[in-house]
């Protein structure tokens, strides 16, 4: 399904090295996916909206810099996170 979207929206996710979002037939990428995504995060996250002031060139610096940097702040884990039922209730079992 990845793969077909990615040609049909004419985005190669591994070229780019990006989070890519489809939401409602739009394309986000870098900063823009973060934050659109964070928009329905709970408590402060929303506040990441704000950013949107800022050029999206400054913002995506930043998303870059943090991309490249995150695994030496928060770590890497060995084996992928089994989600809850919870969790994975949020995520569609198909996209169309």
């Amino acid at each position: 399904i990845g793969r077909k979207l990615q040609k049909r929206h004419g985005i190669h996710a591994l070229e780019d090295g990006t989070v890519i979002l489809l939401k409602q037939g739009r394309i986000y990428t870098k900063s823009d996916a973060a934050i659109e995504t964070a928009k329905h995060l709970d408590g402060s996250w929303k506040l990441l909206g704000l950013l949107k002031i800022l050029p999206k060139s400054v913002r995506d610096r930043g998303y870059d810099w943090i991309a490249a940097n995150r695994y030496k702040w928060f770590g890497r884990k060995k084996e992928c996170m089994i989600p809850t039922q919870d969790l994975a209730d949020r995520f569609p079992d198909r996209l169309a």
